[in-house]
């Protein structure tokens, strides 16, 4: 089954994209700030949700490990 049409799995991609970019942009800051725009800027997008809601999204992926784990 796709990631997209079950809703545990598209958080966990999400949450997943979410952690990646951010690590991305704190390593190569000028990979993700020349695409601010456009198709590839919804992974600035993201990178920026990473570093302003840090707190829930380190909660978010306690709770995503901790659902796979018990399943």
């Amino acid at each position: 089954m796709s990631a997209l049409f079950n809703f545990q799995s598209l958080i966990q991609v999400i949450l997943l994209l979410i952690c990646s970019c951010t690590y991305v942009h704190a390593t190569w800051p000028m990979l993700l700030d020349r695409n601010k725009t456009g198709a590839l800027g919804v992974f600035w997008k993201f990178a920026r949700v990473g570093e302003r809601l840090s707190p829930y999204v380190a909660i978010g992926c306690f709770l995503a490990a901790f659902n796979v784990l018990r399943s």
